[in-house]
C-alpha cells in the first residue's frame, strides 16, 4: 500500500456527484487488521512531529484541520492519537457544541474566525462552520435563534452559505492556511455499539448524553445534509477526505497520511540565517564561553 494512493483514495474535490454511499465504513482497504496498521501509524505520529517542528520554526504557513462527523466517530480519539506528538506550544485545540448568545448574535462564521490557528500552528476544529449547514440544517428551527432579517431566509439559504464557505476558505488559504477537512464516515450500527459501551463502561459514563441518542433518529437527514455539503464545498484547494470510521485503527492512519503528506508538500526547511545574523550569533556564542 502506498502513502499517496492511501491518500488520494479518500479524497474527495470538486465532485458535484459524490455519493456517500460509495465509501463503506468499515472499509479498510488492503488492510486486514490494526496489528499491520500500528507500524505505520507510530511513523505517522513521528513524522508529523518533525514536520510540526519544522512549521513552527519557518512560522509562515499554518494548518487548519476540521473533524466532522456524526456523534462517537472517533474525533476525539484523532486529537488524543494522531496529533499525540505535537508540541503543545504549536496547537490548539477548539470544540464548538452550541452556540452562545453573543454567537448566535453575529454572522455565521465570526466564532469560528477568532479562533483560527496563527502562523507556524497548527488548529484543530472539532465541529465547526460546517454545523451551520448541518445541525441547523436538519433541524430549521434553530434558524430562528439566529434571527435573521425574514428577508434573508429563503430557499437559496444553504447554497448561499456554501457559497460563503468556499469563499472564506479561498481567502485563508490565500493566506497560508492550508485546510484539511475530514468528515469520519461511522456506520448507523457502529455508532450503537459505542453509544452502548458509554453505558457499559463506568469510564465512559460521563460522555452519555440524551441527545446523541436523539439525534440517531435524524441519520437519514444527517447522512443528505453530510453527502450535499461535500458536493458543494469539495474543492481542489480545500477537498474533503471521507474517511472510514467504523474501525478506529484505520481512522487513525488515514488522518495521519494525510497530514503528514500535507506538511511534507510545503516543502519546509529550517531557518537559514544572513550573514549578520550569524556573525552576531558568534559574537553570543563567544561572550557566553568567556562569561562562564
Amino acid at each position: 500500500m502506498k502513502h499517496k494512493d492511501l491518500v488520494r483514495r479518500y479524497r474527495i474535490a470538486d465532485d458535484k456527484k459524490f455519493r456517500l454511499k460509495d465509501i463503506a465504513p468499515a472499509d479498510t482497504w488492503k488492510l486486514k487488521s490494526a496489528d499491520e496498521a500500528r507500524s505505520r501509524i507510530e511513523a505517522g505520529v513521528t513524522r508529523l512531529r518533525e514536520l510540526h517542528d519544522l512549521l513552527y520554526a519557518c512560522n509562515q504557513a499554518a494548518v487548519l484541520l476540521i473533524l466532522q462527523a456524526m456523534d462517537a466517530a472517533g474525533k476525539d480519539g484523532i486529537i488524543k492519537h494522531v496529533m499525540s506528538g505535537v508540541n503543545p506550544q504549536g496547537c490548539q485545540v477548539y470544540s464548538f457544541k452550541a452556540p452562545s448568545q453573543e454567537e448566535l448574535s453575529h454572522d455565521f462564521l465570526w466564532r469560528t474566525t477568532r479562533c483560527l490557528p496563527e502562523r507556524g500552528h497548527i488548529g484543530i476544529f472539532n465541529r465547526s462552520y460546517y454545523e451551520e449547514v448541518l445541525v441547523v440544517r436538519v433541524h430549521p428551527e434553530l434558524l430562528a435563534r439566529e434571527n435573521l432579517p425574514p428577508s434573508l431566509v429563503t430557499p437559496d439559504l444553504w447554497n448561499q452559505r456554501f457559497r460563503d464557505i468556499n469563499a472564506f476558505e479561498r481567502h485563508l488559504i490565500r493566506n497560508g492556511v492550508v485546510i484539511l477537512k475530514f468528515f469520519l464516515h461511522l456506520s448507523k450500527k457502529e455508532q450503537r455499539q459505542r453509544l452502548l459501551a458509554r453505558f457499559d463502561q463506568p469510564e465512559k459514563n460521563w460522555k452519555v448524553s440524551r441527545a446523541d441518542v436523539q439525534e440517531r433518529q435524524y441519520w437519514r437527514d444527517y447522512a443528505e445534509a453530510y453527502q450535499d455539503m461535500i458536493r458543494h464545498t469539495a474543492t481542489q484547494d480545500a477537498p474533503w477526505y471521507v474517511v472510514p470510521a467504523d474501525n478506529k485503527w484505520f481512522t487513525h492512519l488515514v488522518v495521519a497520511e494525510v497530514v503528514v503528506d500535507a506538511l511534507e508538500s510545503l516543502h519546509l526547511k529550517y531557518p537559514k540565517l544572513n550573514d549578520a545574523q550569524r556573525r552576531d550569533l558568534a559574537l553570543i556564542r563567544r561572550k557566553l564561553l568567556k562569561n562562564g
